[in-house]
């Protein structure tokens, strides 16, 4: 009876992590859907990218922040501050009156959404490691990592077509409501392994970088902005001045907020570059097919987001059956080699796309690219959580996040230029619809081919390492890989 109670109470702790990181991943893609009723509500459509970049800007930049101070001052604090933070960022967006108070609530979202997924892989860590079956659990999140790109644009379209905009924000209240409860009654409070003197100028540094890193990249994405304009070259120069100066303070720093020392570990960097790398593919599907649908088919915002079923689902599918292999074979290595040859062949076969294309042909093309994808997003997470001592799980798990969120805005940033050229150039002469569809044939391709073939050579460089199942003393978590 006992262990029936604990089996349930872990199966609602694992419930409310893996919520809380499902709602902050969700909140990256219902947005999108909503936004053109929000515009002709609120007004200010120049200001309608903002209400996507500025969750994504603070998302980002808290990312590495909440993983290191949760490795130093324990978990459970934190993630409820995220999620309260995200709760309250979520009901004023709701109640926005303007454009400028709903981008401004969009940024105290993100705050909180920061916390929210690199906590939640943390977790999952350290309550069910490799010896309760934790790469299976792996394998969930990266499932539900997946349902958010599957959900966000569906949801978004109904709450906005049969209530209101509104709802793709309210929804969040009470679902947040109720994870916070569970994590206050359920998750144990384990402290953290202490530090120093908080590295302010680190995080202020830091958090100037990725923030103008963000800001030149989201400029650039805009229709007319070229590399060498000053919206664009300003803040990306600013960033690289500021990420050589974030590297000399970290060397510096008694308890830095994203320790250096860590990327002389080979297999932490390869698995970060893989991670990189990775959102290449990964955003090649699920933001430029949408687009695919809607400028070449004509479809609407609520449809595309349901004809990229097929990839998403597989995404899902994927990352499970990556779960379940590395829990029988404790090796994730060989199966990770197969996911850039499944990319590399779905992106490859997007080159025929055309207003012809036939549906269920590209669904057998969008398979290969999701069951590629999925892998990555649960067999990265185990091997990087491995290679790191467990004071900095945390760490790695938000790095491991922060790089992949960060590699999608550089992809966006580069395919961007791409697919506006083709655009512009195929346009006139063959007509808007077919433009869109050459555009996407020339995208989906590069991002995707180019984005596995560098993670295929890195992951060719990770060491092959065993999953190693402890035997660690009652009451101590402890997991890893052995060579």
């Amino acid at each position: 009876m006992k262990n029936d109670t604990k089996s349930r109470g872990d199966g609602l702790l694992l419930l409310a992590v893996l919520g809380g990181m499902f709602l902050a991943m969700l909140d990256q893609t219902i947005v999108g859907t909503a936004l053109p009723r929000i515009v002709a509500e609120l007004g200010g459509a120049d200001l309608y990218t903002w209400v996507v970049t500025a969750y994504l800007l603070t998302s980002t930049v808290t990312v590495p922040l909440y993983g290191r101070l949760s490795d130093q001052h324990g978990r459970k604090t934190l993630l409820l501050i995220g999620m309260s933070v995200f709760v309250l960022g979520s009901a004023l967006c709701g109640l926005s009156q303007d454009m400028t108070q709903l981008i401004a609530f969009r940024a105290l979202q993100g705050l909180g959404a920061g916390a929210l997924l690199p906590l939640s892989l943390a977790l999952v860590m350290e309550l069910f490691p490799p010896s309760q079956g934790g790469a299976k659990v792996q394998g969930a999140m990266g499932g539900v990592m997946a349902l958010s790109y599957l959900a966000g644009p569906f949801l978004g379209g109904l709450f906005t077509d049969q209530a209101s905009w509104r709802w793709a924000f309210y929804v969040n209240v009470p679902l947040g409501a109720v994870l916070i409860a569970i994590v206050v009654l359920r998750l144990p409070n384990r402290p953290g392994v202490g530090g120093g003197r908080p590295d302010y100028l680190g995080i202020g540094v830091f958090t100037l970088a990725i923030s103008a890193l963000l800001l030149g990249l989201t400029e650039k994405g805009l229709d007319g902005n070229g590399w060498g304009d000053l919206p664009v070259a300003g803040p990306i120069g600013l960033a690289l001045v500021s990420l050589v100066v974030f590297v000399m303070v970290e060397r510096r720093a008694e308890s830095p907020i994203m320790p250096l020392h860590l990327f002389a570990n080979r297999t932490y960097t390869l698995v970060n570059v893989t991670s990189f790398f990775t959102a290449f593919c990964m955003f090649a599907g699920v933001v430029f097919l949408p687009r695919y649908f809607q400028e070449a088919l004509g479809g609407s915002a609520t449809e595309s987001g349901l004809k990229i079923y097929p990839m998403t689902l597989a995404m899902v599918l994927g990352s499970a059956l990556m779960g379940v292999l590395m829990t029988r074979t404790k090796v994730y290595k060989p199966w990770l080699l197969v996911s850039p040859f499944l990319l590399t062949a779905g992106a490859l076969l997007c080159l025929n796309l055309s207003l012809a294309t036939d549906g269920v042909v590209l669904a057998g093309w969008m398979v290969l690219m999701g069951l590629g994808v999925g892998p990555m997003l649960s067999g990265l997470t185990v091997a990087v959580q491995a290679s790191v001592p467990p004071q900095y799980i945390g760490t790695a798990s938000a790095n491991l996040t922060f790089f992949r969120q960060v590699g999608g805005s550089v992809a966006l940033a580069l395919a961007g230029t791409v697919y506006t050229g083709v655009v512009a150039a195929d346009a006139p002469v063959r007509g808007v619809a077919a433009a869109h569809a050459e555009a996407a044939s020339v995208v989906i391709p590069a991002l995707g081919v180019a984005g596995a073939l560098i993670a295929l050579v890195a992951l060719v460089a990770l060491p092959a390492k065993r999953l190693e199942v402890p035997s660690a003393p009652a009451g101590k978590v402890e997991a890893g890989f052995a060579s």
